[in-house]
């Protein structure tokens, strides 16, 4: 019992120290979420209304809707390590329930080593693997992914491109969300209303020099935009998650070593009660003769 009881003390000492590294971690991923949601919810009311314009479909090819859907292409983002609670587990349930059964062929990019050994597990087909991301990954550090999903999408190996992550809410609520990236769904998508317009008509855009040479370069990178800041969301959702992890994980041992303690005193002081006993037994056995 005292072997157990040391055991869990330092498993809690570890636990302990885990969710104060959680916990300074998590405080610089809110700030880079915070910093770069301005510029990316702009930057898809900005994709949203472009996608609006008269003639869309010969605005950009990114922009066009395939007569027929044979080829999904979905970006999962998990986290590199576990001792997270059940964030990596929530987000590979959400992905299985929503492809379990999809009337398409699926392939998967995997973003963080743990989802992808999920679905490898589960035999998903995982053409891309980008794990071991910086702990404050720049946009250059995941740019790779938002070239691959364009380069697939023009190239007619994909048809549409589909973004799961989890969405930071706050320290104690994260959500598992799915939007589609390409090509650009400007109506009924579960996200795209956080950053539409207001009501009214939307604006006509004026290019210069050339509409196909901004679009050209805006669309691809605003669609990296997208991933790199689903990449920090999740980021932020896995810190604080594995924060709560770890502060439930200690406070469970610091109750399993009292209720351990409280065990281990009550069999020392029958081992005690006995050997009294024992000692009181002898002397009478000894005095009666």
């Amino acid at each position: 019992m005292r072997l157990r009881i040391r055991s869990v003390q330092n498993i809690s000492q570890v636990t302990r120290a885990l969710e104060a590294v959680s916990a300074s971690k998590v405080r610089k991923a809110i700030q880079a979420v915070t910093a770069t949601r301005a510029y990316a919810g702009k930057a898809w009311q900005v994709l949203t209304h472009v996608a609006k314009q008269p003639g869309r479909e010969n605005l950009h090819p990114l922009l066009t809707k395939r007569a027929e859907i044979k080829n999904t292409l979905v970006v999962v983002v998990t986290g590199d390590r576990g001792l997270a609670g059940a964030y990596n587990t929530n987000v590979i349930r959400f992905m299985t329930r929503k492809f379990e059964h999809y009337e398409h062929p699926v392939r998967f990019i995997a973003v963080g080593r743990k989802g992808r050994d999920l679905m490898i597990r589960r035999r998903r087909e995982v053409v891309a693997d980008f794990s071991n991301l910086p702990a404050a990954p720049s946009f250059a550090d995941v740019s790779a992914i938002g070239r691959m999903v364009v380069d697939e999408f023009l190239q007619g190996r994909t048809d549409e491109v589909i973004l799961i992550y989890t969405d930071f809410i706050t320290m104690a609520r994260q959500e598992t969300v799915i939007k589609r990236l390409l090509p650009l769904e400007v109506d009924g998508g579960e996200r795209v209303e956080e950053y539409q317009a207001r009501s009214g008509p939307a604006a006509a855009y004026i290019y210069e020099p050339g509409e196909r040479e901004i679009l050209d370069e805006i669309i691809p990178r605003f669609t990296g935009l997208q991933v790199y800041q689903a990449v920090l969301e999740s980021q932020a959702s896995e810190h604080a998650a594995r924060m709560i992890a770890m502060r439930n994980a200690t406070d469970s041992a610091l109750e399993l070593v009292e209720q351990l303690k409280l065990d281990y005193n009550k069999v020392r002081q029958q081992t005690i009660t006995n050997d009294i006993l024992d000692i009181v037994g002898g002397a009478n056995a000894l005095a009666q003769s």
